[in-house]
């Protein structure tokens, strides 16, 4: 991913990017999206979560600004925050949950730096996944785990998404 010569932090939270960039240490670092598999998983959890969230008790946020430090600022594809509704217009208590949908130019290395930001932070749960093999990451502050049977999971409060039935075929084949 590119990232821009340094930037004051005020110009950062003044502007706005089309897609929107995370903000480290000064330098603005531009995300992955924009293809169809990305957007497609993306769309789909946020109808998923947005349909439940009165009976999961959680807010579904796409593409939100959160600040993980004083000089960091990441933009998950995700993020749901249990409990009252947030009144700050950029996250800076930890979500519940953050999702990140790799991106074929993604590269590991970044991604766990993001999500070594988000557990750092306070973030519980962070899922990264991979909507073309559908193979899932669930990473907390005790380690992570690969959710092998597709069942994305979180607890207090308990959310389980089945990439098998929200889906049914896979991305690639899907029109």
């Amino acid at each position: 991913m590119k990232s821009s010569p340094f930037i004051p932090m005020e110009e950062y939270l003044e502007a706005s990017y089309r897609p929107d960039r995370d903000y480290v240490e000064g330098r603005l670092v531009e995300r992955n999206v924009g293809e169809r598999d990305h957007s497609l998983l993306q769309a789909t959890l946020i109808a998923y979560l947005f349909a439940r969230r009165a009976e999961l008790g959680i807010h579904v946020f796409p593409e939100q600004r959160v600040q993980v430090k004083a000089d960091r600022f990441r933009v998950p594809d995700l993020c749901i925050v249990a409990g009252p509704l947030p009144s700050e217009q950029i996250f800076r208590q930890p979500p519940f949950l953050c999702i990140e949908i790799l991106s074929p130019r993604d590269r590991m290395a970044e991604m766990q730096e993001r999500v070594d930001d988000y557990l750092k932070f306070g973030v519980r749960y962070v899922w990264v996944i991979n909507p073309q093999t559908r193979h899932t990451l669930i990473y907390t502050s005790e380690g992570v785990n690969e959710a092998r049977d597709g069942i994305l999971r979180t607890e207090n409060p308990h959310i389980a998404v089945n990439l098998n039935e929200i889906l049914p075929s896979t991305a690639q084949n899907i029109p």
